[in-house]
């Protein structure tokens, strides 16, 4: 007999995609629980999909969000298309519990609607939406700036207080549940989003990079918020300034900025050293991430990006990657001193911290030697999965023994696409990978 039954929504992100959300799947489907999501769809996506077990229902997304009419337009929309889902959802089987995640914090209101029928809430927090509009923004001064951030600050309430437990991606997450949403902490769970480093792990990459080469990554979104115009900004100081003509850099990912970085790429005389992939999936994560040498981490130092977890810093750890990132509060948590931290903005120490990698075969292969040990010892997902899962079994009265992420003891040589990995535990070999990023 199956456990109860969770609908998890999701607007920012496609599902699988969303990694987070796809462990949580996992991990719920591990300890007896059915469930669905509900999330935009990606290009070429089918409406429905049931994906190792998973019940995933997706809609178009709404067009491009420009100005405040159309950021409510694109609420709205997603509401409205997320709302009707979930009818289909229970057509074909009555659900439990709701997972909301954020942003934005607008499907509190159809968790109450659902309430009626006995269904339960769980708040999923990602972002902070107050500090992304004063990172965008500023602080507000019209009339108007002040009614969208009060308004802001009024959804986040409402998604605090419509839950029945938060699940929080930090400690400084959980502390604006505690202060700002008025929750008791101990119904306040950190889940951090660590990766599943058993599974995230360097392989030997079938197209490594060049011996006289060096190439730096970027992984992740790429929105206003993010600074992925920093990364061309460092290329440009390396290559044009410095003469690191043999430097290339590989952007990981898809946002609003796409097109904006690839005009300001072409604006600086880059196309040569840069490389734009747009969306990628895990196979292909593994492969560029494993011939990458440094990896970056742009993120300026806003109210938003001080307090929240970068995935990425956690996914260059995995394979081993040492990385340079502005100092951020919860980066430094995250990374302790497995990386190489400058001041918010500061091109040229940035610039100067990337060539003392690039100089320094040593310092990469020791900061990425304990980059790995510190994510697969600290930061996995595995504990992580059993906190978020206990949340669950407290709300539904639900329990079923055994690990939320099931491990055989196996430690496989190869990976599904036949690419094999690198042996973690033969010193030797992972410091010589770690040194040139190449099969033996």
């Amino acid at each position: 007999m199956s456990g109860p039954h969770v609908l998890i929504i999701v607007q920012n992100l496609p599902v699988p995609l969303d990694r987070r959300v796809w462990l949580e799947c996992q991990a719920l489907l591990a300890r007896g629980y059915t469930v669905s999501v509900i999330c935009p769809k990606g290009p070429g996506d089918p409406a429905r999909q049931r994906i190792e077990g998973v019940y995933i229902y997706k809609y178009k997304p709404a067009p491009e969000a420009e100005g405040l009419l159309g950021f409510v337009w694109e609420f709205a929309y997603s509401w409205v298309r997320t709302a009707w889902l979930s009818l289909a959802v229970w057509r074909r089987q009555h659900f439990d519990i709701i997972q909301g995640c954020n942003p934005p914090d607008t499907f509190w209101f159809l968790a109450r609607l659902w309430r009626g029928r006995g269904v339960r809430y769980i708040f999923d927090h990602h972002d902070l939406n107050p500090e992304l509009f004063l990172s965008r923004f500023g602080a507000p001064k019209t009339f108007g700036q002040r009614l969208q951030y009060a308004g802001l600050k009024w959804l986040e309430r409402r998604s605090f207080r419509t839950a029945e437990r938060v699940t929080s991606t930090n400690e400084s997450y959980k502390a604006v549940a505690v202060r700002r949403g008025g929750r008791r902490a101990n119904h306040v769970t950190v889940v951090r989003s660590g990766p599943d480093t058993k599974q995230m792990r360097p392989i030997y990459p079938a197209s490594p990079r060049p011996a006289d080469g060096i190439d730096l990554a970027y992984l992740g979104i790429m929105g206003p918020q993010d600074g992925v115009d920093q990364v061309l900004l460092v290329m440009d100081e390396l290559v044009h300034r410095r003469g690191r003509t043999n430097v290339t850099v590989t952007l990981l990912g898809f946002g609003d900025c796409l097109d904006d970085l690839r005009q300001q790429s072409t604006e600086l005389g880059l196309d040569d050293h840069v490389t734009f992939t747009g969306r990628v999936d895990r196979p292909a994560i593994a492969e560029y991430l494993s011939r990458a040498d440094i990896g970056l981490c742009p993120d300026l130092k806003t109210p938003l990006n001080d307090l929240s977890t970068m995935n990425k810093t956690m996914e260059y750890m995995s394979y081993g990657l040492p990385a340079v990132s502005f100092d951020l509060v919860e980066t430094r948590v995250s990374g302790g001193d497995t990386l190489l931290y400058v001041p918010s903005g500061d091109i040229g120490a940035f610039a100067d911290a990337v060539e003392s990698l690039i100089d320094d075969p040593g310092l990469r292969v020791r900061l990425g030697e304990k980059a790995r040990e510190r994510v697969s010892t600290q930061l996995d997902w595995r504990p992580q999965a059993e906190a978020y899962v206990a949340v669950f079994d407290e709300v539904s009265g639900f329990s079923r023994p055994g690990p939320a992420v099931p491990d055989d003891g196996t430690k496989p040589e190869f990976d599904a696409q036949g690419r094999r990995y690198v042996d973690l535990d033969d010193p030797v070999e992972f410091a010589r990978f770690l040194r040139e990023r190449r099969g033996p």
